[in-house]
């Protein structure tokens, strides 16, 4: 066989593999790749998306500002069934609203994301969040302190976020706590800290908060009855990235060892849900990196399955 026959025969058999796109890569740019209208549109939907592509505080590491997407567009490669609920949660309807883009200043950005929060969350549907850096959970949470009594937070982070102002602002990723405890009021219970500043500890006695050191919990179970007792009927959950350890999370803005494991975080919130009014949840702190995917899918399967758990008991099982 000549040259060019041999040539002819390996296009003719192998450029159909060679340029097929995935399927996923076919798939719609929402959260999950969602394709059917009656499981993706906003009137059929029981939970929200809502992306906030913002990095305007940030102190070391960038990339929090194309976060959001990124997370989005890994979330089109998961199954959406979950094993561990037997469970298709996204059968109730999850809706991917437009990204809000960032603003100038700071302080304008706050009360933009406060305005947009308040529709969302009176809307009626479940607000999902993904930032961003962590100073955008503040306006979500007060929107949320608006509709819902006695509310509390739930917190996984690295760092207490405690600082009363930092780099000269109050609206701070490294000041979100200090607007929820000290200026709302709200309750919270802190988990996986192991950063902190002295500013911070000389406070943490005058402040509505319980820490759960990283270093006293990580591998262990006996605390997630614990820490979800500490908290009130309505939580808001707020998670950090950052709080998993870095070798399941590197690509965040300040990657501190000795974090939660996977396993760690999962079991603290499968306790949370079943015990407790999970009235709202963010994810923040994911820094793009490009060629990096693991850790964005990461988010993605840690938010999809915290939103079965959170909505276990309203969805068919599939086996059973």
């Amino acid at each position: 066989m000549s040259l060019l026959c041999l040539l002819c025969f390996f296009v003719a058999k192998f450029s159909p593999k060679l340029h097929r796109m995935s399927e996923s890569q076919s798939l719609p740019m929402n959260f999950g790749g969602i394709a059917e209208e009656e499981f993706s549109s906003f009137d059929n939907s029981r939970i929200i998306v809502w992306p906030i592509s913002y990095e305007g505080t940030v102190s070391y590491g960038g990339g929090t500002g194309q976060g959001a997407a990124a997370i989005i567009d890994a979330s089109r490669n998961m199954e959406l069934y979950e094993d561990e609920t037997d469970a298709e949660v996204y059968k109730l309807g999850i809706h991917t609203v437009d990204e809000s883009p960032s603003i100038d200043p700071v302080e304008r950005m706050m009360d933009s994301l406060y305005d947009r929060a308040q529709q969302l969350v009176g809307s009626g549907k479940f607000v999902t969040m993904i930032g961003g850096e962590h100073s955008v959970s503040a306006p979500v949470i007060r929107a949320h302190a608006d509709k819902y009594p006695n509310l509390s937070i739930l917190q996984i982070d690295a760092h207490a976020d405690l600082r009363d102002t930092y780099d000269g602002t109050p609206y701070s990723h490294a000041s979100i706590m200090a607007r929820v405890v000290k200026d709302l009021k709200i309750p919270a219970v802190q988990v996986g800290i192991r950063s902190i500043s002295a500013e911070e500890a000389r406070a943490l006695d005058d402040l509505p908060t319980r820490i759960f050191w990283a270093r006293d919990i990580v591998g262990r179970d006996d605390w997630w009855d614990d820490a979800v007792e500490g908290l009130t009927e309505n939580v808001y959950l707020t998670i950090d990235i950052d709080g998993l350890d870095p070798s399941l999370v590197s690509a965040t803005g300040t990657p501190e060892p000795g974090g939660l494991g996977w396993y760690d975080a999962i079991g603290l919130i499968r306790t949370l849900a079943r015990n407790r009014n999970v009235v709202g949840m963010d994810l923040t702190e994911y820094s793009y990196v490009e060629g990096q995917s693991a850790s964005a899918f990461l988010c993605a399967k840690l938010i999809y399955k915290t939103l079965a758990f959170v909505f276990e008991k309203e969805t068919p099982k599939v086996r059973n």
